[in-house]
C-alpha cells in the first residue's frame, strides 16, 4: 500500500495465530491452557496488528476467536496481575494505556470485526469481544465482566464507554457493577450476539466472514466508521456527515457496479472500491 504505517507489513506474529485468505484475517488466541488469557506481549501484539491491518489491502474483515474450551480470560494472573504488582505509577499507566489502545483501535479499524466467541470471554477477553462490530456465541459462551472482584473499575478499555451502548445503561450497570458472569442465552436476550450451536460456530463465523468480505468493503466500512463517530455528535451533526460520506460513496465503482447488474439483471461483482 501507498501510504502504509511501516516500511512494511510484519510477516510473522509470534503470540497469538494470523492469516488472512480471500479476504478474511482470521486472528486466533493460541494459549489453550490457560483458556487463551493475555500476557503483555500479546497485547501489544495485538494492539501493533491491528494498526497495520488498516493500511493491508487484502483484509476486508477479521474474525478473532479463540483456541480450545476458551475465547480469552483476560489478563494471566501469574504473567501480568503479579508484574503488575512492583510497577510504578508511570509504568502502570503506559500498560493501561496499550490496553486501552487495543479496543481504540479495534472500533477505528475501517473495516468489521467478528468475535467467534467459543467460551469464556472474561474481563479484557470480555471487552475485546464486546469491541468487535458482530458476535457470534457458541451456547458454551458466557461473558464476565469482573474487573470489581478483582478490587478493579469495572470501566477498563473502554467497557463502561460500549457496554451501555450495546445494552443500555441499565443493564450493563449491572454487568460491570456486580462482576458476574452471564451465560450465552442470557447474553444473546441482552443484545450480546447471536447463540450458535459449539459445533456450528466455527462454520458460521466463516460463512459472515466471507459474506462480508465478498460485498461492497467501501461501503461496509463507512458504515462501521459512520457508526462509531456518530456516538458523540449531534442530529444535525451525524445528517450532515452521512451526507457527505453518502454523496462520496454514490461515486464509487461498486454502486455503479450494483445499477450496471441491476439493469443487466445480473448479481453484482463487488470490488471494494
Amino acid at each position: 500500500m501507498p501510504y502504509a504505517g511501516s516500511a512494511r507489513p510484519t510477516a510473522e506474529w509470534n503470540h497469538f495465530d494470523f492469516a488472512i485468505s480471500d479476504g478474511v484475517g482470521r486472528l486466533t488466541f493460541d494459549r489453550p491452557d490457560v483458556l487463551n488469557a493475555l500476557t503483555f506481549e500479546v497485547y501489544a501484539d495485538l494492539r501493533d496488528l491491528l494498526g497495520e491491518l488498516e493500511h493491508d489491502g487484502r483484509c476486508r474483515v477479521l474474525v478473532i476467536t479463540g483456541r480450545g474450551k476458551g475465547f480469552c480470560s483476560g489478563g494471566d494472573v501469574n504473567e501480568i496481575i503479579g508484574a503488575l504488582q512492583e510497577m510504578a505509577t508511570d509504568e502502570l499507566l503506559e500498560f493501561t494505556r496499550m490496553t486501552g489502545a487495543v479496543v481504540q483501535k479495534m472500533r477505528e479499524l475501517p473495516i468489521p470485526i467478528v468475535a467467534a466467541v467459543n467460551g469464556t470471554a472474561a474481563g479484557a477477553g470480555a471487552v475485546i469481544a464486546l469491541a468487535a462490530d458482530l458476535r457470534l456465541l457458541a451456547a458454551s459462551a458466557s461473558f464476565h465482566f469482573l474487573f470489581t472482584r478483582v478490587g478493579l473499575a469495572g470501566a477498563d478499555m473502554g467497557a463502561a464507554y460500549l457496554l451501555p451502548r450495546v445494552i443500555g445503561f441499565g443493564r450493563a450497570s449491572e454487568l460491570l457493577l456486580l462482576g458476574e458472569r452471564v451465560g450465552a442465552e442470557e447474553a444473546a436476550a441482552m443484545g450480546l450476539g447471536r447463540v450458535v450451536p459449539d459445533a456450528e460456530l466455527a462454520a458460521t463465523a466463516g460463512a459472515l466472514a466471507t459474506t462480508l468480505a465478498s460485498g461492497p468493503a467501501w461501503a461496509v466500512g463507512a458504515t462501521k466508521s459512520l457508526l462509531t463517530r456518530e456516538q458523540d455528535m449531534s442530529l444535525g451533526s451525524a445528517i450532515e456527515l452521512e451526507a457527505w460520506a453518502q454523496a462520496l460513496l454514490m461515486r464509487s465503482d461498486d454502486h455503479r457496479e450494483f445499477y450496471r447488474a441491476f439493469v443487466a439483471r445480473e448479481s453484482p461483482r463487488f470490488t471494494g472500491r
